[in-house]
């Protein structure tokens, strides 16, 4: 077995108390925000597409918030390093054009197969070897691909809610660039805060109903296991949690030094996806967006708190699955995407910086890096796997073919 120890043993909770960090509590506050809200549209997309029971569906959102905050809140404080756990959007998309010809307790049953052969890539040691073997200029190309529409959204969304979006673009603004305010203030709090009061002042702020179950129910899904649904559906589901959701994770992480313990993650999604998936929720994977989120300021030593505050509040979000429902589709949505892109400034420049490097010597290696982020943009589906993972697999084979060639 080749799982990676953790960092912490018989390190205390005052330890994690005496490291306390404005900013990345701040950056768990907005990677929580940014979660539940974008996120959630999607999957109260496909199970409105589906036709899915509301019982049903607050389950799934109990189990991808409940399950993914435990293990995000055990992980990071383990590994003293943000390691923010939720479900593959890949495998919910791809969810949603399956539920056509394939009954939910089919997919269910798929989930429960691709969680069974995670934990096996994990414990074999398998997942870390194959991630390494990808080049990192790839796959910070591959990164910033997968995170470029995010930024893109920070226009969009300004272009769609102009006053509440320019608030929160403002104060981002003069807090980043008067380092004395924002020493006291995060960039992304004082967004966060203006940008909610100026939606509160125009009536659009969030809002709780008065009447309804604010607790969740959660039900056991019972699985059928299907020749259909396991060709379709497990295979695609492994490959967008290890080489996509869980790739852009660990590369975030990478480019500010954290070395995160791949083959744990692996067998962690494994078994988060046997009991998320036995509630009807798509496979657990590390998120990277939440991640990118939550490293994207303050001292490196600290990120784990944010990413332990992300974890707690997205259990207690799970617990509270109708509330969250109705008050995450309250917030105007383009003001969630604003504070996304916000979030991503830092992390899209680090990826552009580490793909390219525009040095005479390397034209083959950016070049590499440059298909793969342009596949990556391109939103292709092959085989019904994401651009994401075709992006990785063309740049590679450009990279490695220019490697033998100059061998040659």
């Amino acid at each position: 077995m080749k799982l990676e120890p953790p960092s912490a043993i018989g390190a205390s909770f005052y330890d994690v108390f005496r490291s306390i960090d404005s900013n990345s509590l701040t950056n768990g506050l907005v990677a929580t925000v940014f979660a539940v809200t974008g996120p959630v549209a999607i999957i109260l997309s496909v199970a409105s597409s589906a036709g899915l029971e509301k019982n049903i569906v607050n389950t799934w959102i109990f189990a991808a918030f409940g399950i993914g905050g435990l293990l995000t809140l055990v992980l990071s404080y383990l590994y003293r390093q943000p390691l923010a756990m939720a479900w593959t959007m890949p495998g919910a998309a791809l969810l949603g054009s399956s539920l056509g010809h394939l009954t939910f307790s089919e997919a269910v049953g798929a989930f429960l197969v691709s969680g069974l052969l995670m934990v096996l890539l994990g414990i074999s040691g398998l997942a870390r070897w194959l991630m390494e073997k990808f080049p990192n200029n790839v796959v910070m190309a591959m990164v910033a691909g997968v995170f470029l529409p995010f930024g893109l959204n920070l226009i969009t969304g300004f272009e769609n809610t102009p006053f509440i979006s320019g608030v929160a673009i403002f104060s981002f603004a003069v807090t980043s660039v008067f380092s004395r305010i924002g020493r006291y203030t995060p960039p992304m709090l004082s967004a966060l805060v203006s940008g909610i009061i100026a939606a509160a002042l125009v009536g659009k702020g969030p809002v709780i109903p008065d009447e309804m179950s604010w607790l969740a129910e959660p039900t056991i899904i019972t699985p059928t296991f299907s020749i259909d649904a396991m060709i379709e559906l497990v295979i695609p589901l492994v490959i967008s949690v290890i080489a996509v959701q869980n790739m852009q994770g660990v590369s975030v992480l990478k480019t500010v030094g954290y070395n995160a313990p791949i083959n744990v993650l692996t067998v962690v999604c494994g078994y988060g996806s046997l009991l998320m998936g036995m509630l009807g929720c798509v496979p657990t994977c590390v998120t990277g967006p939440a991640n990118a989120i939550l490293v994207s300021s303050g001292k490196k030593g600290t990120h784990y708190l944010g990413a332990m505050l992300f974890g707690f509040l997205f259990a207690l979000m799970g617990l509270f699955s109708p509330l969250l429902i109705e008050t995450a589709t309250s917030m105007p949505r383009d003001f969630i995407l604003v504070l996304g892109g916000l979030a991503m400034l830092p992390v899209l420049t680090s990826a552009f910086s580490s793909a390219f490097s525009f040095e005479r010597s390397s034209r083959l290696s950016d070049f590499a890096a440059i298909i793969t982020f342009l596949v990556t943009v391109s939103d292709i589906s092959i085989f019904n796997i994401a651009s994401p993972f075709w992006g990785l697999v063309f740049g590679s084979i450009i990279y490695f073919s220019s490697r033998i060639s100059l061998l040659r």
